[in-house]
């Protein structure tokens, strides 16, 4: 496998909410973006935090081969004690009261991926024949808007509450989590990002960029010179992810 993580600050603000990062075992690989939210600076907390604990109990997770139901458990176990972490920290610091952040990790095996999410950062999935899918839903109320018909996709791009979540890491004691499990082999890819991408950039300009043949570094350049040349107002964070063993079916 090859990864990239890229974070920017974007054009508009003064500081970076967004964190994340790639870490690696010898044949597995996870990747985590988080978006944090909250005022006095609690975002950076909240993001930082989780990135953190999660990657605090990677670093002790059993070396033996893990199966895709096993990676999953693992995963959510990680993902539940860190909102433990973050609701605790946030009730015993009162600058921190009501800070919360997204959360979206890849658990990349050498055959199978597990995804698991809280908020509104993403997942998308490419294939060896370069077809791009989103793999997260937003739990956001936007999204709820859409899905029950009194929005439609057009309009929530333009929505004056697109940023309101209704699920975030840290906010409330227990979390409801969605988790994605794939298949994959050679020449797929996914890409994990904050909404500081995915609101600038369609599915098609993902595709697109992803399809370039450039390095994973390039393609991540790409992605984030477009975000911010399309106005840059929000922290942009993404990883990409490449399988490079295997065969192609």
């Amino acid at each position: 496998m090859k990864a990239v993580f890229k974070t920017d600050c974007g054009k508009v603000r003064t500081h970076n909410e967004d964190s994340g990062g790639i870490f690696e075992q010898s044949e597995r690989l996870l990747a985590v973006i988080a978006d944090g939210m909250g005022g006095h600076r609690a975002g950076d907390v909240a993001s930082q935090l989780a990135i953190k604990h999660i990657k605090e109990k990677w670093e002790q997770i059993d070396e033996r081969k893990l199966d895709a139901a096993e990676a999953a458990e693992w995963l959510n176990e990680a993902i539940v004690s860190a909102n433990q972490e973050l609701y605790h920290y946030a009730s015993e610091h009162e600058e921190c009261r009501g800070m919360g952040t997204t959360i979206v990790c890849a658990l990349c095996l050498d055959k199978h991926l597990i995804v698991s999410h809280v908020g509104d950062s993403r997942c998308y999935f490419m294939t060896s024949n370069g077809e791009l899918s989103q793999i997260t839903e937003d739990h956001s109320l936007v999204n709820e808007l859409v899905k029950s018909g009194q929005l439609s996709e057009a309009d929530a791009e333009y929505h004056p509450r697109k940023h309101v979540l209704l699920r975030a890491l840290g906010t409330e004691p227990e979390i409801n989590i969605d988790t994605v499990k794939l298949t994959w082999e050679k020449d797929c890819k996914i890409l994990l990002c904050s909404d500081g991408l995915s609101n600038k950039l369609s599915d098609d300009d993902l595709q697109n960029i992803l399809s370039e043949q450039a390095s994973l570094e390039e393609q991540a350049e790409a992605l984030i010179q477009y975000a911010n040349n399309a106005g840059g107002e929000d922290n942009i964070t993404l990883v990409i992810v490449e399988q490079t063993d295997g065969e192609a079916l």
